[in-house]
């Protein structure tokens, strides 16, 4: 079931640098939330920040909450392989593992939850996987063949299928679009719309015409200044903020007069 996210005062570090500084939000179940802003501004950090990916990196830590359902996914028992499971993410570029099929490509997460699976059940989640992605069609004859045979946007939909087998609540989309042509982009930015319907999506782009076209809310991020820490400075509705956006700064950098 789709879940809410509560972010409270959240600073993010790489050992002693402060990367993201004093962000606060919910982010709505349901419902697709973009971050926009500069290269550098620390989106993809926050972004990676919600599932505790960011921790891969030594030295990484943050300080304030995200609170999923009232359980802080910084507290001391909560284990982090778990937050990815319930959290998932797509990353920029489509990254399916090339020894694998794409059949068990879309297992993997499962595989890796050290899940026994009957081939009955494991063939139920390849289909529904596929399915939810708009793949099944374009691959069901063919789900033996490597996956990276698939061309670049069938190759990030296959990524998606694989993030949703697990049946996460949250789905994390860091610039998901930005390899891909414009029939690519556009499929999946439809598939952005029908997952919403059973999933939290957050995506981070630079492309303000598809934060416009995808999203229900936006968070703008910057940088106060150079070699200071990112910021969000404005988060409302996507509506709102390409029509009539609180804050000046916000205002340039979606009219391109910056960034």
């Amino acid at each position: 079931m789709a879940k809410s996210i509560d972010v409270s005062n959240l600073d993010i570090y790489y050992g002693d640098f402060k990367a993201v500084e004093d962000v606060s939000m919910t982010i709505r179940a349901r419902s697709v939330t973009a971050f926009i802003g500069p290269s550098g501004c620390g989106k993809s950090t926050f972004l990676r920040s919600l599932n505790r990916m960011h921790e891969v990196i030594p030295g990484a830590r943050v300080e304030g909450k995200v609170v999923v359902e009232g359980q802080d996914l910084y507290g001391d028992q909560v284990d982090p392989v778990e937050v990815r499971r319930q959290i998932g993410m797509v990353f920029q570029r489509p990254n399916p593992f090339p020894t694998m099929s794409i059949y068990e490509n879309v297992l993997a997460g499962n595989r890796l939850n050290a899940k026994k699976m009957k081939k009955s059940e494991a063939d139920d989640i390849v289909e529904r996987s596929l399915k939810g992605a708009n793949l099944w069609n374009e691959v069901k004859d063919r789900l033996g063949k490597p996956g990276m045979g698939l061309s670049g946007g069938q190759q990030q939909r296959l990524c998606i299928a694989r993030a949703i087998a697990v049946e996460p609540q949250v789905l994390l989309m860091d610039e998901p679009c930005s390899a891909l042509d414009p029939i690519s982009t556009s499929a999946i930015e439809d598939l952005i719309h029908e997952l919403k319907s059973d999933y939290t999506i957050v995506i981070v782009t630079h492309n303000m015409q598809q934060a416009a076209r995808v999203s229900d809310e936006t968070g703008f991020f910057n940088l106060k200044a150079a070699g200071q820490p990112g910021h969000l400075v404005e988060f409302n509705s996507t509506q709102k903020m390409f029509a009539n956006p609180d804050n000046e700064s916000t205002e340039a950098y979606i009219s391109g007069r910056f960034g």
